[in-house]
Order: structure tokens, then sequence, then C-alpha cells
């Protein structure tokens, strides 16, 4: 793949919380709406494409906190988590089509099947591994058919529907809001071939990342289809390597021997999901073998699930190891860093100009206009 095109840079929205430690209340930052504000905001002043919204029991719920943000940004794109287990497929497509007429088509969906047992069985998700692919793969053959509007009979082991087709309410985006989707397994590359837009993958070495994203291609050739490809990722830099590697350091400064030991244990008992089992296999919980590849650090994943590893450095090095990523095929990089409205400022003003990302600076939505003048009538 050519590493010309320009990169599309997401940001990350905590909702679980933020601070300047992992591991550590030091400076903790709890979920607050203004402070979401505030991050959403500067990712749209500063020129990242949209925002991830994570989820799960601990998270605040990414659906309500889009709704709110979206009359406060101007042309930022929401990528929200969508559920298989826990929402009804034709429900689920009504909502989505009204949330994107809400953003005026900036809606992104990411299908999140889950894979600790624990938090799915607070939601009433209550089955095996490939099961729970199984139930995705349904959900994903209705939900796409009464998204784009098309008549739909439907009998499977999880879901029974029977829609006419015509969405009365239709998305802006056509056929439907773009889908986006991780799964490592043989079961969710084989929902990522035959449903999805995007395959993501946590930041393995670029070399790992080819050979997933062979598997995912493979995959979406046996159902004659093309999948595009992003990285989900933390960043970590500064004007030097040396003040970078030292961020890095203090980022995880905090973290006791005795939380290491505590997240070895949680994971073990808890996780399913292969691509944690790989994210832990990188570092193997030693704190003296974080660096896993050139400038790839994975010491975010010795306390935190999920995005386990960040790239640090100055900027031409980190435009660098991205542009490598992009060479094996990805064209969206999903970035967070700690915390998340300072570090905002950091990617964008070190990073953006060695990767040619200049900001965009569009017009506010309409929609923002009338709903934002509504907020400040009713508050006068």
């Amino acid at each position: 793949m050519t590493t010309d095109a320009p990169l599309r840079l997401f940001w990350f929205l905590p909702t679980a919380g933020d601070g300047p430690y992992l591991g550590s209340q030091d400076g903790w930052r709890p979920t607050e709406f203004g402070y979401m504000q505030q991050i959403a905001q500067a990712a749209d002043r500063l020129g990242f494409e949209g925002v991830l919204l994570p989820t799960g029991p601990s998270c605040f719920d990414g659906w309500t906190l889009t709704s709110a943000l979206a009359p406060l940004t101007r042309r930022l794109k929401f990528l929200v988590a969508l559920r298989p287990g826990i929402i009804a497929p034709a429900y689920a497509a009504r909502q989505a089509a009204a949330l994107d007429q809400v953003l005026d088509g900036q809606l992104l969906l990411n299908i999140v099947t889950g894979g600790n047992p624990g938090e799915l069985a607070q939601d009433g998700v209550h089955l095996e591994h490939d099961d729970r692919y199984g139930q995705t793969e349904e959900f994903l053959t209705v939900w796409r058919a009464i998204a784009s509007g098309e008549p739909i009979s439907f009998q499977g082991k999880h879901f029974r529907v029977e829609s006419p087709g015509k969405l009365v309410f239709p998305s802006v985006q056509k056929p439907h809001p773009p889908l986006y989707f991780g799964g490592s397994s043989e079961a969710g590359l084989d929902v990522a071939g035959k449903h999805v837009d995007y395959y993501l993958t946590w930041g393995e070495p670029p070399e790992a990342v080819a050979e997933k994203f062979a598997a995912a291609r493979a995959a979406a050739a046996s159902h004659g289809r093309t999948l595009r490809f992003g990285l989900r990722i933390h960043l970590i830099v500064r004007e030097t390597e040396a003040e970078a590697w030292e961020a890095a350091d203090r980022l995880i400064s905090k973290v006791t021997d005795e939380a290491i030991a505590a997240a070895r244990e949680r994971r073990s008992r808890l996780t399913e999901s292969e691509g944690q089992r790989r994210m832990t296999a990188l570092h193997g919980f030693r704190r003296d073998a974080l660096e896993i590849a050139p400038n790839l650090w994975a010491g975010v994943g010795l306390i935190r699930e999920g995005a386990g590893t960040a790239l640090v450095g100055d900027p031409e090095t980190v435009a660098a190891r991205l542009r490598a990523y992009q060479a094996v095929g990805v064209d969206t990089i999903i970035a967070s860093g700690y915390p998340h409205l300072e570090e905002a400022y950091k990617v964008a003003e070190l990073l953006f100009p060695a990767l040619g990302i200049a900001p965009d600076r569009p017009e506010p939505r309409v929609v923002s206009r009338d709903f934002a003048e509504s907020r400040r009538v009713r508050a006068s």
C-alpha cells in the first residue's frame, strides 16, 4: 500500500476516567461531561477526524454522550460502540439511522462482541466465545438489511425477524453508517470478512499486523468483499526521543508490582479475548522488556486492558513508525494518550506536521448552531 496518502487520525474519549499516571489515583480525573466536552472540542478544533468512545459497564454510555456532544462540535465524527448481544438488531438500526441524521452523516459504528464473560454477564450475555460471534454474525445480517431499507425474513439461532424493509427515518450515509470491528480469533475474522467495512487491530509489531491483515483479507475475499484497516494505539510524542521515553517511564512510575500481579491474575481469569491474549504476550508482565519493536512500547498493557502499546519518540520517528503500519494496509489511526486533553494538543502540534496533516477548519453543523442557540436561550 502507498504511504503517500494522508493518514486519518482519530482521538479517544476516556469515558471511564483519565489522568497523568496509570495505576494511580494521583491527578485522577473522573468522567464528567464538561471534561469530555473539552476533549471533543479540542479534537475537533485541532483537526482530528473523529473520536472513539469505548464501551463497557465502567464507561459512560457512548450513545448518550455522542448525542450531547454533537451540537457542541463542528464536523467531528463519532465512532460509537454497537453491542450485538444487548440490543435487538431492528431497534439498533433505527437508533443508528436517527443518530446519523443528528450528526449529519458523521456517525461511525464500532461492533463490539466482547471478550470478558464477567462484564458480558452484567448485560445479560451468557454465551461461549464462538457462540457470541455467531450471535454477532446473525445480528449484522439482520441489522445491515434493515439499516439499508431492504426487506428481510430471518430465523437463526439467536434472532427471528420479519421486516418489510422500509426505514421511516433512514440514515444520511448510504447504505448505512460504516461498520468498524476488531476480532483476532478465527470466528472474529470470519465476521469481519462477511460484514464490516473497517477491520481494526491493536498495536502489535508491523509484521504481526501484516499477518493478521492477510487473514482478514482472505476472510473478506471468501465472501467477495474487501476491507479497509485501522490501528488502535497510544502515542507519546515529544520534541526529542529522550523526552518521549521519560514521559513513557513517568506514565507507569506509580504502577506497583502488586498492581501488575493483580492485573495478571485478573486477565488470566476473566478474559477470553484472543486480541487481549496477543497483547499480553507482547510483554508477559515484565518491566524489563517493554520495547517490543523499534519505538513500540508495551508499558500501557502492564496494567490496562485493551490497547496496550504506544509509539514513543520524536515527531519524525513516530511518523516513520506510523508509515510502516500504513505500508501494510492501515489508513486510519485511532490514537490516545494520558491525559487525553493535553496529549491531544501535543500530538496535533508535534506529529501532524510530520505526517503532512493540515488542521481542517470546517463550518459548524447547522444542527449545532440551532441546538446551541436553544441551549443559550433556555439558560438565559
